[in-house]
């Protein structure tokens, strides 16, 4: 190790000459952590900012660290280090901003003007819109359908809940060690089973139509949607099951099936 850090200067160098001295490929890497290729590329360039928390960058720098042969906690305590110490993008500078001119400020009067005729604005358009929404009371046909405009405001409040719904990969990255299952929902093809290691990430493909989760410590895992972080699937230590995978179903809270007891201890 002391070798190694002689000849490099960072982390991620130190990681790079020990793969390379290897003949390891990044994809090998990969292929072995589960750990996105993405990220080590960026673990390997010192770039933080295309990279998860710092829990999660140590996490993956010491399954890095035990593929390449080199000490797990070494290497954790170097970046831990190396990242406390100026190599994250730098903090912006506050902003000062100078008093205004007073003669360039709008009058106290015309503000009070313009939020009175703004009130008014409001309140006239709340009137016309409840007396549209509302039937006459000698319509007897109007009476008898009171619920006929419901309709019409169903696609209104869908259409953002759509529109909201981020896009990109499911990727589960474990906090610490867990144990997870995915397969497709009704017994279909199992995608996963096994254990993650701390920072190791498992991604969803894109092929799979009805992904469904099953573990025993939600509270120890992170489930991403592209670069939105999904609500928690269940409570601390209760197994969960049948959490759907889909994008829409993660971003809307969890829709898991808990189970009748605390996950075992072991898991």
């Amino acid at each position: 190790m002391d070798e190694m850090t002689n000849e490099t200067t960072t982390v991620g160098e130190q990681l790079r000459a020990a793969r390379e001295a290897q003949g390891i490929t990044l994809e090998d890497v990969a292929g072995r952590t589960r750990i996105p290729t993405r990220h080590l590329e960026s673990l390997e360039t010192s770039e933080w900012s295309r990279l998860p928390a710092p829990t999660y960058t140590i996490g993956f720098a010491k399954s890095y660290a035990g593929i390449v042969g080199l000490d797990r906690n070494e290497i954790g305590d170097a970046l831990r280090a190396e990242m406390g110490h100026g190599s994250q993008a730098p903090r912006p500078e506050a902003l000062v901003f100078e008093p205004a001119d007073p003669a360039r400020v709008m009058p106290r009067w015309l503000v009070v003007v313009a939020l009175l005729a703004l009130v008014a604005v409001v309140i006239g358009f709340l009137t016309y819109r409840n007396r549209q929404l509302t039937p006459a009371a000698t319509d007897p046909q109007a009476e008898s359908t009171p619920a006929a405009t419901a309709p019409s405001a169903a696609p209104t409040s869908a259409a953002p809940a759509a529109a909201a719904t981020p896009s990109g990969p499911v990727v589960i990255t474990a906090n610490e060690p867990v144990w997870i299952q995915v397969g497709e929902r009704g017994g279909g093809r199992a995608l996963f089973q096994g254990e993650l290691a701390a920072g190791q990430s498992f991604e969803v493909p894109a092929t799979a139509k009805a992904p469904v989760l099953r573990t025993g410590r939600p509270q120890s895992i992170r489930i991403s949607v592209g670069t939105a972080d999904a609500p928690a699937v269940g409570a601390p230590d209760r197994t969960v099951s049948n959490v759907s995978l889909l994008p829409a179903d993660l971003m809307r809270g969890p829709t898991a099936t808990p189970g009748a007891a605390p996950a075992p201890a072991t898991r």
